[in-house]
């Protein structure tokens, strides 16, 4: 297959945690036999236990990385946005997707499958190091996101989440007004933050005295400065 790209989805690929090191003929070449597709609908990618077959990134839309409960609940560990990739790891350790993923409406993706992606690799090992210290920066970001978590109170987390996403969107200082939309339902970002909806619904009141607001998805939030102060107590 040719992956056929836009401009501006060649660049958010280069762009990504995982090839962001790399050279953009390396990149190519590496991809040599993926290829985007469309999920208008949305839908489940994979399961836990499917054989990884195959890694992903994200160019449009965004996917929700989740475990089931016992009662049959998701339990959201990560969403994944524009310009991120994820399953990477089980194409190189256990074969085996260890959690599920599933893609919202309007999604579009790049799929990677892994057999010619590692024989491509393996011709090229420079390479491998470089992906292999990607991975481990991310794994380390995320290790970091859920020791920042376990240590805060439930309004801190969502604060602190917020302005994650903030910082996502526009890297570099923050002042002033904020604007986030989430790229989940509230149900969604409480499971996401380790906190039940009611929480959610507790954390979003100790908010409001700080100028942090909410309509939907949408959170404004009227200084960044004293919602940052307000999560770095205690």
């Amino acid at each position: 297959m040719t992956l056929l790209l836009s401009p501006a989805e060649e660049s958010l690929l280069l762009a990504s945690p995982l090839f962001s090191a790399i050279g953009r003929d390396d990149v190519l070449a590496l991809l040599s036999a993926a290829y985007a597709s469309n999920h208008p609908d949305g839908g489940l990618l994979f399961s836990a236990g499917d054989p990884a077959d195959r890694f992903f990134l994200v160019l449009a839309g965004w996917v929700n990385l989740f475990a089931l409960t016992e009662a049959g609940d998701q339990s959201i560990l990560e969403v994944i946005e524009a310009g991120q990739s994820f399953a990477e790891a089980a194409i190189f350790a256990s074969q085996r997707f260890p959690i599920n993923a599933e893609c919202r409406p309007g999604t579009r993706l790049v799929e990677i499958p892994a057999r010619p992606f590692l024989a491509r690799l393996s011709d090229r090992g420079g390479l491998a190091a470089q992906l292999l210290a990607s991975l481990g920066r991310w794994q380390r970001r995320m290790a970091a996101e859920i020791g920042e978590l376990k240590r805060r109170s439930p309004g801190q987390r969502l604060g602190w989440f917020l302005l994650t996403q903030l910082r996502e969107k526009t890297p570099g200082p923050q002042c002033g007004e904020g604007h986030v939309l989430l790229p989940m339902t509230k149900v969604q970002l409480a499971s996401r933050i380790g906190i039940t909806p009611e929480s959610l619904s507790r954390a979003l009141a100790r908010l409001k005295p700080l100028g942090v607001r909410s309509s939907g998805r949408d959170f404004m939030i009227a200084d960044i400065d004293r919602l940052r102060r307000f999560c770095d107590e205690g």
